[in-house]
């Protein structure tokens, strides 16, 4: 068997490899196949945007015509409360035959309960990924087989990566009343001082980690009430 025949999986020619090129006609045969589909401007790979109603397809068509068989990652977007679409979900799949990644974009349904159509049964690996945009976001995966949250305990009541969830937390009672009974203890706040994910090598440990202007507080300054 040919070597490159053989790590394309024995049915993909060198003409084909050619044809599979992410270039200008790539995008082009993809747009004219799917109508709720479009390009979207970005500058390190190409990004599109697909209406959920396709999303289906659209990953069907790129796992099995195009091969783009691996999907690296899917998480969400709070674009804003304001936002006339609040949540979308974004999803970047890899073709070891281009050696490049597509990235998807997709509104959410209801900014108030927003849903999306589950893929985990075109790609499994989206099963935890959604799982994380659930818990995270709130946003709720239909059909998804085990849509339960992942990082946080099923009763907490907020999702930490929505806009409007404060950078340095929301003081939470503890899950389990015999923990809190033990510890005297509730989830508190991260210290959270100068700005979003600006991180400082010198000074003390809180001085070194993530801070937040807008609610700050270290060793040397308490919490605010």
């Amino acid at each position: 068997m040919n070597p490159l025949s053989r790590t394309c999986g024995g049915n993909i020619t060198l003409r084909r490899l050619f044809e599979f090129m992410i270039d200008q006609d790539f995008t082009d045969s993809l747009l004219g196949k799917f109508k709720n589909l479009s390009k979207r401007h970005h500058e390190d790979c190409l990004t599109l945007d697909c209406d959920p109603s396709d999303i289906s397809n659209l990953l069907f068509h790129l796992r099995d015509e195009e091969t783009f068989d691996l999907m690296v990652d899917l998480t969400a977007i709070d674009h804003n409360e304001s936002s006339e679409t609040r949540f979308s979900v974004v999803m970047h799949l890899y073709s070891r035959i281009h050696r490049d990644y597509i990235r998807i974009h997709s509104p959410c349904k209801d900014n108030d309960s927003p849903t999306f159509p589950s893929v985990s049964d075109i790609f499994p690996a989206a099963n935890w990924h959604e799982r994380e945009a659930y818990d995270m976001f709130g946003i709720t995966f239909e059909n998804h087989p085990n849509l339960k949250r992942i990082l946080m305990w099923d009763e907490y009541p907020h999702y930490p990566l929505r806009k409007d969830f404060p950078l340095a937390g929301i003081e939470t009672p503890l899950p389990a009343d015999d923990v809190v009974e033990v510890t005297n203890a509730s989830v508190d706040p991260a210290p959270m001082m100068g700005g979003p994910f600006v991180s400082s090598t010198d000074g003390t440990m809180s001085d070194s980690e993530p801070r937040a202007k807008d609610e700050s507080w270290t060793e040397e300054m308490e919490k605010p009430q």
